[in-house]
């Protein structure tokens, strides 16, 4: 079935972005129109439906290349999305000094993930040489920008005074703002805090959260973590946690969707 569709519903970039949930096949078929005339904002958001196969026939190779056409037109996430592929082979070989590259130019541009993504290579020594005290810089960036999942690491750098002064209430602050900002790690970091503190009722709210919206890797990690915790409500969610990692384990088996980060 084809759509007709107005050039002005084609070319909103919200519209399209709002028709994905609803309706993903039609959403693709406008992606596609709008891409196809330029938009870059649509030539994005044509690599990330290409890379997830949502609304379209996946084909991460064609992903890259959208990517790249918008990329090269100068939009920030589809040069950050540059950097996710090369980095784990996603229609590509796996390269992580091309990935810190495209990464790099991002982050000069001033975007979050770019930075997150940059200072995550920069701290492990992937693709470029380790920098830890560059990484902190690029993390406390894009933690005042309002990235949550770097205000949880930029937290772990001032709690245990990494190429840094420590500074457990500086570090406990920015895991409150990464929970309240929605990363489940920085709602388990800040659960580890507020347990530390005995404010266990707020602690085990948190987790709660961290629970419902860990991914199967964190999930892994944590449930061993909470075996250790010297309160026995707390130590009782690494059953919780355990539980929801065989879950996702049998979903991910079934559906044959492999997590890579």
């Amino acid at each position: 079935m084809s759509f007709q569709l107005r050039r002005e519903e084609v070319l909103d970039g919200d519209h399209l972005k709002a028709m994905l949930n609803e309706s993903p096949a039609r959403a693709a078929q406008a992606i596609l129109i709008a891409a196809r005339e330029g938009v870059l904002d649509a030539q994005a958001l044509l690599g990330q439906i290409l890379l997830d196969g949502q609304g379209i026939e996946r084909d991460q190779p064609l992903a890259v290349r959208w990517f790249e056409i918008a990329a090269n037109g100068g939009h920030l996430m589809a040069r950050n999305m540059l950097g996710r592929c090369h980095e784990h082979g996603w229609g590509c070989a796996a390269d992580a000094s091309v990935a810190a590259r495209h990464y790099r130019i991002a982050a000069d541009a001033g975007l979050d993930w770019a930075l997150y993504n940059y200072a995550n290579l920069l701290a492990t020594g992937r693709g470029v040489i380790e920098d830890q005290q560059q990484a902190l810089g690029l993390y406390h960036r894009a933690a005042e920008l309002g990235h949550a999942k770097s205000m949880n690491l930029l937290g772990r750098y001032l709690e245990e005074g990494q190429v840094c002064p420590a500074d457990p209430q500086a570090a406990r602050d920015w895991y409150r703002r990464s929970a309240v900002g929605g990363d489940f790690r920085g709602q388990f970091s800040f659960a580890a805090v507020l347990t530390d503190e005995g404010n266990i009722e707020e602690a085990l709210v948190w987790l709660r959260k961290a629970l419902a919206g860990g991914n199967l890797n964190f999930l892994r990690v944590a449930s061993k973590a909470l075996l250790s915790a010297p309160n026995l409500h707390v130590r009782e969610f690494a059953t919780l946690y355990h539980q929801r990692m065989v879950q996702m384990s049998d979903e991910r088996g079934a559906s044959g969707v492999v997590e890579l980060v």
